[in-house]
């Protein structure tokens, strides 16, 4: 007998209710936190100039109109032609697409998930890139891996390990280099054309008052 899904057979008229949070904690450990957070303001950063461009993470991606039921939450997702603007949850069918890249940051609580129904969902959805990042090495042999979407699978992109030891791997879709330093747990985005490191949020606020203190001095040294 088939699953019905009572969703779709509600009273004409009834709003269909999207939950914006399911409760749980934003990330495992601070192993999994860190690089998160890091990952969401650099490339908030990156494509700041873009408005359409959508940098989010930790939030609900609604993938099937009047289905609460298909939602998955990615760590960190970029959307290529969506608004950049602040939104509680993301509704595939509202800007027309699905992300382009997810990175999820693998844990002990998240592997089967990440690894399992997680990659089928965002293959079904479309995502053309899915990485996973391991901050403490424990979960993925390597502990960053990226995939490519190929129809309907994925298939690997290369990683491999710098002569340090850093393993890096390419994301053609953010035009960027993902770099995990498996001592420290450390996640960075390089970018080639540039030859430089995407900033913390940290990084950026001490460039910030660097600036503002040189922009004084220049304009002490004209009064």
């Amino acid at each position: 007998m088939a699953t019905v899904n009572p969703y779709r057979y509600r009273l004409p008229d009834t709003p269909v209710f999207y939950p914006d949070s399911d409760g749980e904690p934003m990330a495992e450990s601070d192993f999994q936190l860190h690089p998160l957070i890091y990952a969401i303001n650099a490339l908030r950063a990156f494509f700041a100039d873009r408005p359409d461009v959508y940098v989010a993470g930790n939030m609900f991606v609604y993938y099937e109109e009047d289905n609460p039921k298909a939602v998955v939450a990615p760590d960190v997702f970029v959307v290529f032609g969506a608004p950049n603007h602040d939104r509680s949850s993301y509704k595939v069918w509202e800007d027309g697409k699905a992300p382009d890249f997810v990175l999820e940051i693998t844990s002990l609580a998240t592997r089967t998930q990440d690894q399992g129904p997680k990659r089928g969902i965002y293959a079904y959805m479309g995502v053309r890139e899915y990485f996973q990042a391991d901050p403490t090495g424990d979960y993925l042999k390597p502990p960053l891996q990226g995939q490519q979407l190929a129809g309907d699978h994925y298939a690997p992109l290369p990683s491999a390990a710098s002569f340090g030891g850093e393993w890096r791997a390419y994301s053609a879709v953010l035009q960027l280099e993902l770099r995990l330093n498996p001592t420290t747990g450390e996640l960075r985005f390089y970018d080639p054309s540039a030859r430089r490191i995407l900033p913390s949020y940290q990084e950026q606020q001490v460039e910030l008052e660097r600036l503002k203190a040189e922009l004084a001095r220049l304009n002490a040294g004209q009064a």
